[in-house]
């Protein structure tokens, strides 16, 4: 068996390889994949000549994998897995309507999915796919209807929509305000753990240091009562909701936290302005799908809500 082939191996030879090394029984196999054992031999015999190597030791009673066959085992296992589940998500998906959504995680965690089931209770009958990644998808090379990203405009494609503007505000937790004391100015946080992403710096995110707030505010010398790093934003704001420290976090992240009370602004009135802002991309084909723009309708009303509730905030 030493002849090389180059041609594409059949999918049910391959499906019968799997089988019988999975069980290592002919009759087993048989059983399985409700044909009789001398087919799975001729398949198994059919793909050891397709192939030029032994995949099979046969033995009086038991068969064992070669090594050529255990190789062939590990690739074909994961593929005709892959194969099943994308055959069932196209089987799933020829029933029912359904969207893929990517953005980054904070997002999803902090703004996204809590307001899902205000989207699911008016269409029910819409599936709804999150693919939570801090790393941009390419729409056109992927199955992602929706993408919510987080940049300058400068960095957006052109057809990307606005949703809603950033901003930066100090908060804590009422526990902690409580134990430390308030806060009446900047100098104040001197007292504090201040808490901020521990990722290393990008030039367009420097506004969400506290190097740069502190900078903005004249207090380029002042040092905390010590640092806290985290590597996501729903972290370092998990981390204040506990009392851990004084967060640096965007508003439209921590809306419910601030409606609700589990966090304060310790100084209402001084937000930073970003030149970040959130955006909606649509893949080429999403928008002839009615689901896609019924999310996408859904999305900018919420989206709505959010920068309202921004331009009602505090001033000095």
């Amino acid at each position: 068996m030493s002849r090389l082939r180059t041609r594409p191996l059949s999918i049910g030879p391959l499906r019968t390889f799997e089988c019988t090394a999975r069980l290592l029984n002919f009759r087993a196999a048989a059983d399985e994949l409700s044909l009789s054992q001398s087919a799975v031999s001729r398949q198994i015999q059919s793909l050891e000549e397709e192939l030029g190597v032994v995949l099979f030791l046969r033995h009086s009673r038991t068969v064992e994998l070669t090594e050529a066959g255990a190789q062939l085992l590990r690739t074909t296992s994961t593929l005709l897995h892959q194969l099943d589940n994308t055959v069932q998500q196209v089987r799933h998906s020829s029933q029912r309507k359904s969207i893929a959504v990517t953005t980054f995680a904070s997002f999803a965690s902090m703004w996204l999915i809590p307001r899902l089931a205000n989207f699911q209770s008016m269409h029910p009958e819409i599936d709804i796919r999150i693919d939570a990644s801090d790393k941009p998808i390419d729409l056109s090379a992927s199955d992602i209807d929706i993408a919510i990203r987080y940049g300058p405009a400068s960095r957006m494609p052109a057809n990307a929509v606005h949703l809603f503007a950033d901003q930066l505000v100090a908060v804590a937790s009422p526990q902690l305000l409580r134990q430390a004391g308030n806060i009446h100015s900047p100098a104040d946080l001197a007292r504090f753990t201040l808490i901020e992403a521990s990722e290393p710096h990008v030039s367009h995110l420097d506004w969400l240091t506290w190097r740069h707030w502190l900078q903005a505010h004249g207090l380029q010398g002042l040092q905390p009562q010590r640092w806290m790093h985290f590597n996501y934003a729903y972290q370092m704001v998990q981390a204040a909701l506990n009392g851990q420290g004084v967060v640096l976090a965007r508003p439209p992240l921590i809306a419910e936290n601030l409606a609700n009370g589990d966090l304060v602004e310790v100084l209402p009135g001084i937000r930073n302005d970003s030149p970040m802002a959130y955006w909606l991309l649509v893949g080429s084909g999403g928008p002839q799908r009615i689901q896609v723009q019924a999310f996408c309708d859904w999305i900018k009303l919420e989206a709505q809500q959010t920068q309202a509730i921004m331009d009602d905030a505090p001033t000095q």
